[in-house]
Formats: structure tokens, sequence, C-alpha cells
């Protein structure tokens, strides 16, 4: 292990690190000017009040939820069945096509609520593809004993393209729309150039003397059967749900913390700096001991740091609570997705990592949902609090009812230890 090559010392992974960031950013530019055009849209041109317009917003999150939702599925099969920067390559295609016919439609006037409802559509079903391919693909271009690290500098890409995009999107769409779709567009070129640089990688075999519905269902089988891969999925499935209090962020920028909208971005953008200075650190120091017990003690962290925003009257004390959370929820991420990978053999990665996407997914969007119900009927600090204790109880019960999770001192499986079905070899 001390020997691993760092990953970006390998040139086919530093074209897939750089092409996730371009493409992350872009994406992430390109969510937050279509969120900014719809709520213009429903305000100006059909009247809607304040509350009929914030509500489309939410409605954006839910189109391109409910894809991912159906599609989780055939997309993790296709990601075991047909070449992963193929999928990469045409998703990032569609991507920029798709970002040109919007710039086009929004410099001709042409831009209508319907139209921003199917692109937004259309980018959840891009993403239900691309996501288990991304995932997937990482582990055919590094050796095994370097995936730990390509995963949290991976990580790091995507963490720090988040936080880049949306201001990125909104300064460029700020001095022009055309500026802004035109730079989106090219981001997803170079990203897609750079996954050609990508040479041939192991694919893995086709499996044809199994029905497609076989295999799919063996992918949910394998994580059923799987209890560390399945103790994994869940807790950060479960702890998000509860946990998670970004929806009411704008409740404690205005009617709390008194911070306003500049505030509000702060807020907004204090996890993602945790969790980007954790892959930083991750990608430096790569952890290789106690993984499951220091997940289960991040995820505890990461309760009681949203606890401590929840009653918070202070700015800086709410900032630095959310960038802990960051942070904590970035260990969890890191060993998740090193367990997740390291434990699945290459032949399911990509069902496996479908159902992974699905559940991040799930617990993001319907977290929202959960902490606005929540909201109306503890108010917003009864709620974030209500979310912290029950993410605190979800840990304590996890590691008594997962006893894998405590055992996982180190990311390797043990041998034959997790059968996988239809004697799908171990990785």
């Amino acid at each position: 292990m001390a020997d691993a090559p760092h990953p970006l010392t390998i040139a086919d992974f530093r074209a897939y690190w750089l092409s996730r960031f371009a493409g992350t950013v872009a994406i992430s530019a390109q969510g937050i000017i279509i969120g900014w055009q719809v709520y213009g849209l429903a305000r100006e041109q059909l009247h809607y009040s304040i509350e009929r317009a914030a509500s489309m917003l939410g409605l954006i999150g839910l189109v391109q939820f409910v894809p991912l939702f159906l599609l989780t599925p055939v997309v993790g099969l296709a990601a075991d069945s047909i070449d992963r920067r193929w999928i990469v390559r045409g998703t990032t295609a569609l991507l920029t096509l798709n970002a040109l016919l919007l710039g086009v439609l929004t410099r001709a006037g042409h831009l209508t609520l319907p139209f921003l409802f199917l692109a937004a559509a259309f980018v959840g079903v891009a993403r239900a593809f691309s996501g288990p391919a991304y995932s997937a693909l990482a582990p055919n271009l590094v050796p095994r004993e370097s995936l730990p690290t390509a995963i949290a500098i991976s990580t790091l890409a995507w963490q720090t393209g988040t936080i880049a995009g949306p201001s990125v999107g909104g300064l460029l769409y700020a001095i022009h729309p055309d500026v802004a779709y035109a730079t989106i567009a090219g981001l997803f070129v170079v990203a897609l150039g750079l996954i050609f640089l990508i040479g041939p990688v192991p694919q893995p075999p086709a499996q044809a003397d199994l029905h497609p519905l076989q295999r799919i269902a063996d992918g949910f089988s394998y994580v059923r059967h799987n209890r560390l891969v399945l103790a994994t999925i869940t807790l950060d499935l479960f702890v998000v749900l509860l946990a998670g209090a970004t929806a009411l962020l704008p409740i404690y920028a205005r009617d709390i913390l008194h911070v306003g909208a500049r505030g509000l971005g702060f807020l907004a953008a204090a996890m993602g700096i945790g969790a980007a200075a954790a892959s930083l650190w991750f990608s430096i120091r790569p952890m290789r001991t106690n993984v499951g017990v220091k997940m289960l003690w991040a995820v505890a962290l990461f309760a009681v740091a949203i606890l401590t925003f929840g009653v918070s009257r202070n700015f800086a004390l709410s900032f630095a609570a959310l960038v802990v959370a960051g942070a904590a929820d970035m260990v969890s991420v890191y060993v998740r997705s090193s367990l997740i990978q390291l434990h699945t053999p290459d032949a399911m990665r990509g069902r496996v990592g479908a159902v992974s996407q699905l559940t991040i997914s799930a617990s993001n969007e319907l977290g929202e949902a959960e902490s606005g119900l929540l909201a109306s009927l503890l108010g917003p600090v009864g709620a974030v609090v209500f979310g912290g204790i029950g993410a605190l109880v979800i840990t304590f019960g996890w590691s008594r009812l997962f006893p894998e999770l405590r055992r996982a001192t180190t990311f390797d499986p043990p041998v034959n230890d997790f059968p996988a079905p239809n004697g799908v070899a171990q990785p």
C-alpha cells in the first residue's frame, strides 16, 4: 500500500479527473441558471406569486430525480454491459447539445417554462446514465492499492466543481446569458475531449447466459446480501434524509441569523468548503486503518454539527458548524465509496453504483421535502434538532445492527467473505 503510485501520475486518471471537474462545473453552473430562468419566467411572464414561483424551483429538482429513480435498474446494467467510456462520452455530448440549445433559445427570446422543465428532465436522464459509468470507470484506471486515494481525488473534483459551478454560472449570466451558455458548452466539450484521451479499459464479462432482468435483479441482490455494502449505503441514506438542513438555509439566513442573501451564500458554500478540505487531506494522506469505526464516528460528528447549527444564533458558529458537517460528511463519503468499490466485483460495479446513486439522490431530494414538512410542524429549529438527534440514533443503531462496519479495519475485503450471486467472482 505504501508503494502505491499516486493516481495523478497516471495519464488516463488525470484525463478522467479533469473531465469530471470540467463536467461538474458545467452542470452545476447550468443548474443555477436554469433555476434563475424558471423563477424569472414564472414571476415575469406568468405573474405567479413569490410562493408559487418558488414552488417551481422545487419541481425542477423533482423532474431531475424522477428519471434517475425510474432508470436506476437500466443504467446500472448499461454500465456493466457497455464500454463505460462511451456512456460518459455519449451523455456528455448530449449535455453539450442541451446547453447550446438553451443558449440559442435564450438569445432568441423563445425560452419557455415547459422547455426548461424538459431540459432539466433531460439533464436528469443524462446524469442517471453517466453517474454509475463514471464511478465504475475509476477503478479500471488505477492499481487496486491506489483506489482509495483515487476516490478522494475524484470526490475533490466533484466537490470543487460543485462549489465553483454556481458562482461561475451566476457571474457569467450576469455578464450576459450568451457568455454563460457558451462557457458551459465549452466546458462540456473539454470534458468530452478528455474522456476520449482515455485508452482501452478492462470490460466486465458480458454474462450473455443471463437474462437482462436477472442481471438487474442480481445487482439489487448483491447489495442486499453484502451486509457491509448495504450498511454503508443505507447509513448515508437515512442520516442525510433526517439531518440534511440545506433546504432550510434561506430561513436561517433571513429570519434566524439575520444575515440576508450575502450570508446565505456563505452558508450554502460552507459544507462544500469542509468537504473539499477533507477530500484534499485524503488525497495526500489516504485512510488505511479502522475505516469502519472512523466512518461511524464521522457520521456521529456530522449529526452533532447539524445539531449545533440548528440551535446556534451566531453566524460564525453556524458557518463553522456547517464546515465541520461538510468535512465529516466527506469522511463518510470517502469511506463508503472506497468500501463499495473495493467490495464489489467489477462485473457489478455499474449496477451497485446505480443503487448507491439512487439512495444519495433520494436522501438529498426527499431530505429537502422532509425538512420542509417538519419545519411546518415543528418550526425550522425544531426540524433541524429533530433531524440531528435522529441521525445520532441511526448511527448508534447501525453500529449495532451491522457489526460488519465496526469490523472493517481496512478497505480490503476478506477473501470469499461476501459471495456474489450467480457465481460472479469477488474483486
